[in-house]
């Protein structure tokens, strides 16, 4: 039988394509639909190992991908609103989660893909209401890979037919180790597990393989998705690296027990697919649930081992951002209001403080270009606009009783402060992205735009941070010398701004590097603006 090489790579690659393109959009429709709620899945029902299990299933369905539900791990890890041994249990939750797509593939509505793809387009075209577009992506995500999955099967239909191919599989059915290495470079290679399943689902059900190759192709699989959160990892934070290889050592335990067992694994698949009739995809989803189901049920009770095994591997301490406020009690505006604005001015100064700690962090990654830099401060300005709702509604929960006028004046300014501080956050994350613009323009300052940018962010630390104290100590000492700091910073900018047109005038520096210079000196500028408010509302203190 002659075999048409091109349509055999054509419709292979642009049924991978439109397959992988289908995940994409189903999930990102899931997404849609679920809003905000994804995060809060994550952080209510995260209290214990075994709900991290579950949130990590749910969360990994929602968004069709167990290394996004990683991410996302690792974020709330690093913002403190869940500890590492319950991160473990929600990576091994989107191990579990992420076998649902192998079953969707199971069920055979291959035939029914354009329509689905159809209405799915209705949605999207015909309705402005969001959620309904939502939903419309999630169909026509679903139908797309359905019509991807076709394309790739009626492309591999003449594998089997291919003396090379076939002696390939024999091999993978003599060496399980072969199966495991195939699964795991695929799988690095498209950066999707749900991709190489479905593939193998399409060989397996057009008998080009048989069901004792494909299953270490399987645990191979699960293998490649780890790696794929090991090099996202590269120069993150330590909870990053950590959750990613705890990720690696799950799936390679898993995947080593099972190797071990795999005649008694393979027999076990088999009797399942004759006792309920399975068709030959859906024997593949079988065999990927049962191995994450039991791979997980294996390994829960050494979550507590895991975690210290992993912490070892990666030592060091993480710079974790606690998101939650630590002295909003609601009891102390049933006492006393006074006790109540108290704890707000307390919440206030720890924001303050991470004001700061956010500027320090932007002028390292100024000068250093580290991501782990823009990390921390993106994570501290998460911080702040958190902190921001929450003691503002604090705040407003107090004024609802009866304030003395010595404590509605305080109230006011601690309102005041609080949109100040929050403010400071909006603009280092505004220099994050022009440093983000400079690093991937390829834009370079000069060295003397470099030194008077130094010199600003110091000034501006500086003052920021004395403000704080003054705010924290109610010192009019310390509020009087910001004010003198906050002109020192207006004199910076304009001279350092002159000093620039004076370098693009002799053709020193280009016109990006200007803008990038300029824009960053102004939001430093505005930051001292924001340090002054909060003096004054120290000196207005009478």
């Amino acid at each position: 039988m002659e075999i048409d090489l091109q349509t055999l790579i054509f419709e292979f690659i642009g049924g991978l394509g439109i397959f992988l393109l289908g995940i994409k959009y189903m999930g990102e429709g899931l997404q849609k639909s679920a809003g905000d709620r994804l995060r809060n899945i994550l952080d209510k029902f995260t209290s214990n190992p075994f709900m991290g299990v579950l949130a990590g299933i749910i969360v990994t369905i929602l968004i069709q991908s167990s290394s996004g539900t990683t991410v996302l791990t690792v974020g709330l890890v690093n913002a403190g609103f869940m500890t590492f041994r319950q991160a473990i249990g929600v990576i091994m939750g989107a191990n579990i989660g992420t076998t649902v797509t192998a079953f969707i593939i199971g069920i055979d509505i291959g035939e029914y893909a354009l329509p689905i793809i159809a209405i799915g387009c209705f949605l999207l075209f015909f309705f402005k209401n969001t959620l309904v577009n939502a939903v419309g992506q999630t169909v026509f995500g679903f139908g797309a890979l359905f019509f991807g999955l076709e394309l790739m099967s009626s492309g591999m239909s003449p594998l089997r037919t291919l003396d090379s191919f076939q002696q390939l599989t024999v091999n993978m059915s003599e060496s399980p180790i072969l199966g495991v290495v195939i699964g795991t470079v695929f799988t690095l290679i498209v950066q999707s597990s749900s991709a190489t399943i479905g593939i193998l689902q399409g060989l397996f059900a057009e008998g080009a393989i048989e069901l004792k190759a494909a299953i270490p192709v399987l645990f191979g699989d699960n293998l490649g998705t780890t790696i794929t959160a090991v090099l996202a990892s590269i120069g993150a934070s330590v909870a990053a690296k950590r959750a990613a290889y705890t990720h690696v050592i799950f799936n390679l335990v898993g995947a080593t027990i099972f190797i071990v067992f795999l005649g008694f694994f393979t027999q076990f698949i088999a009797y399942l697919q004759g006792q309920f009739d399975l068709n030959e995809e859906m024997t593949i989803a079988f065999a990927h649930g049962t191995f994450n189901l039991t791979n997980t049920i294996i390994q829960f009770p050494f979550i507590g081992a895991l975690a210290w095994l992993v912490t070892k591997i990666i030592p060091g301490e993480d710079t974790v951002v606690e998101y939650k406020p630590k002295h909003l009690d609601p009891i102390f505006i049933q006492q006393s209001s006074t006790l109540a604005l108290d704890q707000a001015k307390a919440e206030i100064i720890r924001m303050g403080e991470y004001a700061y700690q956010g500027l320090e962090e932007t002028n390292l990654y100024l000068n250093n270009h580290s991501p782990k830099h823009s990390e921390i401060a993106m994570q501290v300005e998460g911080a702040l606009n958190n902190l921001d709702t929450k003691i503002t509604d604090y705040l407003v929960n107090i004024s609802a009783g009866s304030l003395t006028e010595i404590e509605s004046g305080k109230h006011t300014g601690l309102m005041n402060v609080v949109r100040d501080i929050e403010r400071i956050g909006d603009h280092f994350e505004n220099i994050i992205e022009l440093i983000d613009y400079k690093i991937s323009n390829k834009v370079n300052l000069t060295d003397k735009a470099n030194e008077d940018l130094n010199e600003m962010f110091d000034l501006t630390i500086d003052t920021v941070k004395q403000a704080i104290r003054a705010l924290d100590k109610s010192d009019r000492e310390e509020a009087l010398a910001v004010v003198q700091k906050e002109d020192e910073i207006d004199k910076m900018e304009r001279s350092f701004r002159k000093k620039h047109i004076i370098r693009m005038n002799e053709g020193l520096c280009s016109g990006s590097a200007g803008i990038v210079f300029v824009d960053i000196i102004s939001n430093l500028e505005r930051i001292g603006d924001h340090a002054v408010n909060i003096a004054e509302e120290v000196l207005g203190e009478e």
